[in-house]
Protein backbone atom coordinates (compact mmCIF):
# COMPACT_ATOMS: atom_id res chain seq x y z
CA UNK A 1 0.00 0.00 0.00
CA UNK A 2 1.47 3.40 -1.21
CA UNK A 3 0.78 6.46 0.99
CA UNK A 4 0.59 9.81 -0.14
CA UNK A 5 2.85 12.65 1.02
CA UNK A 6 -0.09 14.62 2.46
CA UNK A 7 -1.04 11.52 4.38
CA UNK A 8 1.74 10.88 5.58
CA UNK A 9 2.51 14.40 6.51
CA UNK A 10 -0.60 14.13 8.07
CA UNK A 11 0.22 10.99 10.17
CA UNK A 12 3.43 12.50 10.77
CA UNK A 13 1.72 15.62 12.83
CA UNK A 14 -0.59 12.77 14.40
CA UNK A 15 2.04 10.86 15.71
CA UNK A 16 3.80 14.32 16.82
CA UNK A 17 0.94 15.84 18.49
CA UNK A 18 2.40 15.64 22.38
CA UNK A 19 4.98 18.24 20.77
CA UNK A 20 1.70 20.79 19.95
CA UNK A 21 0.22 20.06 23.29
CA UNK A 22 2.73 21.61 24.95
CA UNK A 23 1.15 22.74 28.64
CA UNK A 24 1.57 25.39 31.46
CA UNK A 25 -0.53 26.03 34.34
CA UNK A 26 -4.41 26.08 33.02
CA UNK A 27 -3.12 26.61 29.67
CA UNK A 28 -3.46 24.56 26.49
CA UNK A 29 -2.83 24.58 22.87
CA UNK A 30 -3.56 21.51 20.22
CA UNK A 31 -3.43 21.30 16.67
CA UNK A 32 -6.81 22.45 15.06
CA UNK A 33 -9.63 20.74 13.77
CA UNK A 34 -11.02 22.50 10.87
CA UNK A 35 -15.22 22.70 11.00
CA UNK A 36 -15.60 20.42 8.35
CA UNK A 37 -13.19 17.70 10.30
CA UNK A 38 -15.36 18.22 13.60
CA UNK A 39 -18.02 17.76 11.54
CA UNK A 40 -17.11 14.44 9.65
CA UNK A 41 -15.61 13.17 13.17
CA UNK A 42 -19.08 13.97 14.26
CA UNK A 43 -20.72 11.98 11.56
CA UNK A 44 -18.46 8.89 12.35
CA UNK A 45 -19.65 9.54 16.07
CA UNK A 46 -23.01 9.51 15.35
CA UNK A 47 -23.10 6.42 12.82
CA UNK A 48 -20.90 4.29 15.60
CA UNK A 49 -24.14 5.42 18.13
CA UNK A 50 -22.13 7.21 20.68
CA UNK A 51 -23.30 10.98 19.15
CA UNK A 52 -26.95 11.76 19.69
CA UNK A 53 -26.04 15.82 18.38
CA UNK A 54 -25.88 17.45 15.49
CA UNK A 55 -23.21 17.64 13.11
CA UNK A 56 -22.77 20.98 13.38
CA UNK A 57 -18.84 21.44 13.39
CA UNK A 58 -18.47 22.66 16.70
CA UNK A 59 -16.59 20.58 19.03
CA UNK A 60 -18.64 20.84 21.99
CA UNK A 61 -18.81 18.83 25.55
CA UNK A 62 -21.23 16.42 23.69
CA UNK A 63 -18.59 15.93 21.00
CA UNK A 64 -16.12 15.05 23.53
CA UNK A 65 -18.04 12.65 25.40
CA UNK A 66 -19.06 10.91 22.45
CA UNK A 67 -15.54 10.84 21.08
CA UNK A 68 -14.31 9.46 24.96
CA UNK A 69 -17.53 6.48 24.74
CA UNK A 70 -15.99 5.59 21.48
CA UNK A 71 -12.95 4.91 22.76
CA UNK A 72 -13.72 3.30 25.42
CA UNK A 73 -16.03 0.79 24.23
CA UNK A 74 -13.48 0.23 20.87
CA UNK A 75 -11.04 -0.67 24.07
CA UNK A 76 -8.84 2.37 22.97
CA UNK A 77 -7.07 4.55 24.95
CA UNK A 78 -9.55 7.04 26.73
CA UNK A 79 -8.00 10.30 25.91
CA UNK A 80 -11.24 12.17 24.67
CA UNK A 81 -8.78 13.58 21.72
CA UNK A 82 -8.36 13.11 18.49
CA UNK A 83 -5.36 10.80 17.79
CA UNK A 84 -3.81 8.12 15.01
CA UNK A 85 -5.47 5.09 16.50
CA UNK A 86 -9.02 7.34 17.19
CA UNK A 87 -8.53 8.58 13.56
CA UNK A 88 -7.91 5.25 12.12
CA UNK A 89 -10.91 3.21 14.17
CA UNK A 90 -13.28 5.36 13.45
CA UNK A 91 -12.25 5.35 10.12
CA UNK A 92 -11.29 9.47 9.56
CA UNK A 93 -8.57 10.31 6.57
CA UNK A 94 -5.90 11.81 9.23
CA UNK A 95 -5.61 14.16 6.11
CA UNK A 96 -9.01 15.40 6.21
CA UNK A 97 -8.53 16.57 10.00
CA UNK A 98 -6.01 18.76 9.17
CA UNK A 99 -8.01 20.60 6.30
CA UNK A 100 -5.88 19.06 4.01
CA UNK A 101 -3.05 21.69 5.28
CA UNK A 102 -0.79 19.13 6.63
CA UNK A 103 2.19 20.65 5.06
CA UNK A 104 1.20 24.20 6.57
CA UNK A 105 -0.72 22.85 9.83
CA UNK A 106 3.06 23.24 11.49
CA UNK A 107 3.43 26.49 10.45
CA UNK A 108 0.25 27.76 11.31
CA UNK A 109 0.38 26.88 14.91
CA UNK A 110 3.00 29.94 17.23
CA UNK A 111 6.38 28.68 18.16
CA UNK A 112 5.57 28.92 21.61
CA UNK A 113 2.12 28.65 21.81
CA UNK A 114 1.64 30.05 25.37
CA UNK A 115 3.99 32.64 24.49
CA UNK A 116 3.29 36.31 26.32
CA UNK A 117 2.48 37.96 22.88
CA UNK A 118 -0.48 35.09 22.19
CA UNK A 119 -1.81 35.91 26.27
CA UNK A 120 -1.69 39.41 25.58
CA UNK A 121 -3.58 39.35 22.63
CA UNK A 122 -6.30 37.21 24.41
CA UNK A 123 -6.07 39.56 27.31
CA UNK A 124 -6.47 42.72 25.08
CA UNK A 125 -9.38 40.71 23.46
CA UNK A 126 -11.06 39.59 26.95
CA UNK A 127 -10.96 42.94 27.80
CA UNK A 128 -12.28 44.77 24.90
CA UNK A 129 -15.30 42.11 25.20
CA UNK A 130 -15.81 42.78 28.91
CA UNK A 131 -14.57 39.64 30.32
CA UNK A 132 -11.11 40.78 31.57
CA UNK A 133 -10.28 43.65 33.93
CA UNK A 134 -6.44 42.61 34.43
CA UNK A 135 -3.53 44.80 32.49
CA UNK A 136 -2.71 42.93 28.79
CA UNK A 137 0.73 41.56 30.21
CA UNK A 138 0.95 38.53 28.90
CA UNK A 139 1.11 36.24 32.01
CA UNK A 140 -1.32 33.47 32.07
CA UNK A 141 -2.97 33.42 35.69
CA UNK A 142 -6.31 32.98 37.27
CA UNK A 143 -7.94 36.22 36.29
CA UNK A 144 -7.20 35.20 32.61
CA UNK A 145 -8.15 31.99 32.95
CA UNK A 146 -11.79 32.90 34.47
CA UNK A 147 -11.84 35.53 31.96
CA UNK A 148 -11.09 33.12 28.85
CA UNK A 149 -13.63 30.14 30.27
CA UNK A 150 -16.85 32.70 30.94
CA UNK A 151 -15.64 33.89 27.28
CA UNK A 152 -15.84 30.36 26.00
CA UNK A 153 -19.05 29.34 27.77
CA UNK A 154 -20.75 32.44 26.45
CA UNK A 155 -20.00 31.31 22.99
CA UNK A 156 -20.81 28.02 23.11
CA UNK A 157 -17.44 26.81 22.88
CA UNK A 158 -16.02 24.08 25.16
CA UNK A 159 -15.25 26.26 28.45
CA UNK A 160 -11.94 24.80 29.07
CA UNK A 161 -10.21 27.48 29.48
CA UNK A 162 -7.52 26.73 26.78
CA UNK A 163 -6.56 28.54 23.85
CA UNK A 164 -7.38 26.64 21.20
CA UNK A 165 -8.21 27.65 17.31
CA UNK A 166 -12.16 27.90 18.18
CA UNK A 167 -11.72 29.92 20.40
CA UNK A 168 -8.37 32.63 18.90
CA UNK A 169 -11.28 32.29 15.84
CA UNK A 170 -14.50 33.27 18.21
CA UNK A 171 -12.01 36.09 19.63
CA UNK A 172 -11.24 36.97 16.21
CA UNK A 173 -7.33 36.77 16.58
CA UNK A 174 -5.30 34.69 14.78
CA UNK A 175 -2.62 31.70 16.14
CA UNK A 176 0.00 34.66 17.33
CA UNK A 177 -2.71 36.67 19.32
CA UNK A 178 -3.02 39.49 16.65
CA UNK A 179 -6.28 40.61 15.71
CA UNK A 180 -8.19 39.10 12.12
CA UNK A 181 -9.36 41.56 9.96
CA UNK A 182 -12.96 40.67 11.32
CA UNK A 183 -12.42 41.69 14.51
CA UNK A 184 -11.67 45.50 13.65
CA UNK A 185 -15.65 45.84 12.30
Amino acid sequence: MSLSRPTIAALALLIAAPAFAQQAPGLGYSQPLTPAAVTQVQEKLRAAGTYQGRADGVWGPDSQQALERFQQARGLQVTGQMNQATAATLGVDPAVLLGGRAASAAAAAPADPDGPEVVRGVQRRLRALGFYRGQADGLWGAGTQAALERFQQGRGLQANGQINPATLEALNLDATGRPTARSSR
